[in-house]
């Protein structure tokens, strides 16, 4: 799945227009969510551009982080929503009984590997988690789209991005040995963001309208005019 989506040929768009093109969609992961991805998106940014005006990196951050979820649209296959949305883990080593439906990996051919069934499996202590491969799902497909896109965002706006649903790690604490220096500093910010990215849904609806050129600005700064998807 990755190989595939990795070749970033399925279009050619901005990030506004992916952010409408999600608009159609509810994310049936989420029990606290009934409306469309955009107001998700509009309603964590706005909550931490209130309260944190100065890192705007951090606001488009919030904007954006769910973009992959494009993955659920026809133009890209339309796969199933297990396939794109719900938690994330590592692969090449053991699965942590904190994950998510944890007892279904015993249908796994890596739950009895003798390599992909230990602590570190084929990864060594601190190596780093961008040297980590993790489960395939919106999360990672966002990574690379930007990534290959060449962002400006800095890195913990692409960690951000890339393990917002690894809750094993970043609620549970598991797999904190695989982080390296970089990935604690980073962690910081996620925890930040993911008190708005859990806590800010709301009925208060936000007026696209009055906010969108907000955002175009820091897209502008922050992404080229179109990216390949």
């Amino acid at each position: 799945m990755k190989e595939e989506y990795g070749k970033l040929n399925r279009a050619e768009m901005s990030i506004w227009e992916c952010v409408e093109l999600l608009n159609s969609f509810v994310d049936e992961s989420d029990p606290d969510l009934d409306e469309p991805q955009i107001e998700h998106l509009l309603q964590s940014a706005e909550a931490i551009r209130r309260d944190h005006p100065d890192q705007d990196w951090l606001h488009l951050t919030a904007l954006i982080h769910d973009l992959g979820k494009v993955l659920l649209h026809e133009k890209f296959g339309a796969l199933p929503q297990w396939s794109v949305v719900g938690d994330t883990y590592p692969l090449g080593c053991a699965f942590s009984d904190k994950i998510v439906h944890y007892k279904y990996f015993e249908e796994s051919p890596d739950y009895r590997h003798p390599t992909y069934n230990t602590k570190f499996g084929v990864y060594t202590e601190n190596c780093g988690l961008d040297k980590v491969t993790i489960s395939w799902g919106h999360d990672e497909y966002m990574y690379l789209v930007a990534k290959a896109n060449k962002t400006t965002l800095p890195p913990a706006a692409l960690f951000i991005i890339r393990f917002h649903s690894f809750y094993a790690l970043h609620r549970e604490g598991e797999y904190s040995y695989l982080m390296n220096e970089e990935d604690k500093e980073n962690m910081k910010w996620l925890n930040i963001f993911n008190k708005y990215d859990l806590y800010s849904k709301s009925k208060v609806r936000i007026s696209v309208d009055e906010v969108k050129p907000y955002y175009m600005s820091l897209i502008e700064k922050y992404f080229p005019a179109k990216l390949r998807w």
